[in-house]
């Protein structure tokens, strides 16, 4: 966000009745990010809720957000992968706004808040399973997500959705701090090439927080909300701990299947080289859950 957009008063949020876009019936505003106002409306067409994503009023004056947006929502309206969010429709005016599937779930950041003991080790292998699906499809689109993180999974009965394409970009060179400040692999804080390695790192991290409710470096006070390295997100930084140590084991925190925690473990290696690559990863995680079901005794 730019700094005369930070000085403007925000908005109020559309009530309910308010028609979006033509079909559309706001029903409730549900979220308000940096730049985003999030609703759950009713499509007349479909007969159904979904969400409707559109910039915030005091950021409709920044060109680059509104095509940032209606990037995502062409990509979602295009792909097609059970674990990743649909787009239904992409407006790109009277202003860029894309309808998206209602998920019934929750976040796993709000899981993760809310569970009184910490994940089962079966359901966060599943889990990275699941997310080295979608990423497995989505690198074959000729992207990286470049903002895996709890915020950005939905799910439900044990079936993961990634959302937020916003910051999704083709392998190669990009500025320092594309993504979210504490989630950043250590190439993505400091900017340069990015490859699938990014990604795996971001599997790696969300595995780690569901497993230990925690992410693995000491982020303080500093709030960094998601940005495309440029002047869009809603926090920047100068200093990122990822690039002064390397994460703790996550065994340090929670103790783990010894395969589980070195595939974890391998995905926060500091060096992308030294990372597995997706397809190993999954290969590795689904080993875990045959080696404990094989390890498991049948009731008689």
């Amino acid at each position: 966000m730019s700094p005369a957009t930070a000085t403007r008063p925000a908005a109020p949020p559309l009530a309910p009745g308010a028609a979006p876009a033509p079909g559309y019936e706001v029903l409730a505003h549900l979220a308000r990010t940096g730049w985003l106002d999030l609703y759950d409306a009713w499509s007349a067409e479909r007969d159904c809720r979904c969400v409707v994503k559109v910039l915030r009023p005091d950021c409709r004056g920044e060109p680059r957000l509104g095509d940032r947006l209606v990037r995502e929502g062409r990509w979602l309206q295009r792909f097609t992968h059970p674990h990743l969010v649909r787009a239904y429709e992409t407006f790109e005016s009277p202003e860029p706004l894309v309808v998206l599937e209602t998920l019934t779930g929750e976040t796993l950041s709000h899981l993760i808040g809310r569970l009184p003991r910490r994940a089962a080790a079966e359901d966060v292998a599943v889990l990275g399973v699941q997310l080295c699906s979608a990423m497995h499809y989505l690198h074959g689109q000729g992207l990286l997500h470049l903002d895996l993180k709890p915020a950005n999974v939905v799910v439900e009965c044990g079936h993961a959705k990634v959302l937020d394409l916003s910051v999704a970009r083709a392998p190669g060179t990009a500025p320092p701090g594309v993504g979210t400040f504490g989630y950043l692999a250590p190439e993505q804080a400091r900017g340069g090439p990015l490859s699938a390695a990014a990604d795996v790192w971001g599997i790696g991290i969300t595995l780690y927080e569901l497993a230990t409710g925690d992410v693995p470096f000491d982020i303080g006070e500093t709030v960094g909300g998601t940005t495309d390295g440029g002047s869009s997100g809603s926090g920047s930084a100068d200093w990122f701990p990822q690039l002064e140590e390397a994460a703790p084991p996550v065994t340090a925190r929670r103790r783990l299947p010894r395969a589980l925690a070195a595939a974890i473990d391998d995905c926060l290696r500091p060096d992308p080289a030294a990372r597995p690559s997706i397809p190993e990863l999954s290969s590795a995680l689904d080993a875990t859950l045959h080696r404990r079901r094989r390890d498991t005794p049948v009731p008689e």
